[in-house]
């Protein structure tokens, strides 16, 4: 996503193995609102996004990948690479990846609780992407081509 690009619809994931909070926001006003947080596993989890997906009609999606406070992977930031794999080769929508580190912890700070810190986290990576976004271009790292 360029400035110079039409507005937009994205859709951020914050993905977890029981629930994943999902956010929506547009690229006119670069803000996110928390939507929903979808209670699945597995496969389960892409049903569920889906009417979201049909509904909103993004352009692209926002997924956020954990790393350890040093920047270091860890067994969840495979599981969010995978999930963002797999929102791309279902969906045919451009998948962006954002660094989640302490997005929950900020959405429990701003008082979120129990599901809604999930939906909560999912708008602070999104508009963590938007910020970025004005800071510099998206790589190719940051995206999943559709397939």
């Amino acid at each position: 996503m360029t400035p110079a690009a039409a507005p937009a619809t994205l859709l951020a994931f914050d993905y977890g193995t029981r629930r994943t909070g999902v956010a929506v926001g547009n690229t006119l006003l670069r803000q996110a609102q928390p939507l929903a947080t979808l209670a699945a596993e597995g496969d389960a989890v892409f049903a569920q996004a889906a009417p979201l997906i049909r509904e909103w009609q993004p352009a692209a999606l926002v997924v956020g990948i954990p790393l350890h406070p040093d920047g270091e992977p860890h067994d969840n930031t495979r599981r969010a690479e995978r999930f963002a794999r797999r929102l791309a080769g279902r969906f045919g929508l451009p998948v962006h990846r954002v660094d989640e580190r302490y997005s929950t912890t900020e959405a429990l700070a701003a008082g979120a609780r129990g599901d809604a810190a999930d939906a909560a986290a999912a708008a602070i990576l999104l508009e963590q992407f938007f910020r970025e976004q004005t800071l510099r271009p998206p790589t190719a790292q940051d995206t999943d081509a559709a397939a």
